[in-house]
């Protein structure tokens, strides 16, 4: 404690000379006595503005050289998000570096010196339209060039598509695939309970009974594939990064995203020469303190591979007889479940 009440103490004696010398400075100007040449420090001020300039951006470039990017991508519309990503980027690096130079180096081209006056320039209308309209043009080229894109990957799927539903909930994702029938079941979120937690409406929709709900995600290769997306409680956001795919869920607002893989995971793990390789999902929105724990493994198969892998799914229902017969169902024989 006297430690610091010494160290404050120290501060606020400086501050206070600090203070009464800015205050004689001014005394002076007012006066008319004060030293009208400027020292050899304006020079270096002016010298050092350029000294950080040039370290500054040249650690910047080298740490850009140096970092770890995402490999290619593994989806076709991914190659054109990268295009896009790394076109604006290289813009506004040119536009940053070209601005900052001036930023940085004008305070030494015209630093004050007694033998030089400076020039009133008030404004210059056309040199304003320029600089105005350059970077507006510009701008609206890179976002109707994304728009465009983000329209084609955002339109109604194929109709061919594999199409499965991803639930984010905290603090796990949970996804459930069509079984023979290629039907999603229909959903209620009244129906959400300890054992149903996806809230599948049984009573409603009969195309619930072959759906299944596995610990992966399996994507077949060089296929459309659409994700029906839908939180169970706060907002969540679907992310797998090497398909550049990123989506919110939203809770009572379910979204959609479509994409075609274009590379197997035995490929990729070939490609970065590590066996342990594996595409993920991930959530890129903080939804709570085990939000880092919503990662889910992808695997791409040949399509052959996944059709196998389908086949070989066993209904949610099936794995949950009892719970089937606690809803007492019209219409419905449990000896249906063994077909």
């Amino acid at each position: 404690m006297t430690s610091l009440l010494i160290i404050t103490g120290t501060i606020l004696i400086i501050a206070l000379f600090a203070l009464v010398y800015r205050i004689l400075a001014l005394v002076n100007i007012a006066k008319g006595t004060h030293e009208k040449r400027v020292g050899f420090s304006n020079t270096v001020n002016g010298f050092l503005f350029i000294v950080f300039f040039i370290v500054g951006f040249g650690a910047f470039f080298w740490y850009s050289g140096k970092a770890e990017y995402l490999p290619p991508p593994s989806s076709e519309h991914g190659v054109i998000t990268d295009n896009l990503f790394w076109v604006t980027t290289a813009i506004i690096t040119v536009a940053f570096v070209l601005t900052h130079i001036l930023l940085f180096f004008f305070p030494y081209w015209f630093r004050f010196r007694e033998d030089r006056k400076a020039y009133w320039y008030p404004d210059n209308t056309k040199l304003e339209l320029l600089w105005t309209a350059i970077p507006g043009v510009v701008m609206a080229l890179l976002v109707i060039t994304g728009l465009i894109e983000w329209t084609k990957i955002t339109a109604p799927a194929p109709e061919d598509s594999v199409q499965f539903e991803i639930v984010g909930k905290q603090f796990n994702w949970m996804v459930r695939y069509p079984g023979k029938d290629g039907k999603l079941g229909k959903y209620d979120y009244t129906k959400i309970d300890g054992t149903n937690q996806l809230g599948m409406d049984f009573a409603n929709d009969k195309a619930n009974f072959d759906d299944f709900i596995p610990r992966e995600i399996h994507i077949p290769k060089g296929k459309p594939v659409k994700l029906n997306i839908r939180a169970r409680d706060v907002l969540h956001s679907v992310y797998m990064p090497h398909f550049r795919v990123k989506m919110d869920a939203v809770p009572g607002m379910p979204t959609t995203f479509w994409f075609i893989p274009t590379k197997t995971t035995a490929e990729m793990r070939k490609e970065l020469n590590n066996d342990k390789f594996n595409y993920e999902m991930a959530c890129t929105e903080v939804c709570g303190n085990g939000h880092f724990a919503m990662r889910m493994v992808i695997v791409v198969d040949e399509p052959e591979e996944f059709n196998k892998w389908v086949t070989e799914q066993e209904p949610w229902a099936s794995q949950n007889k009892d719970y089937i017969s606690s809803l007492k169902l019209k219409d419905f024989n449990l000896a249906d479940l063994e077909k």
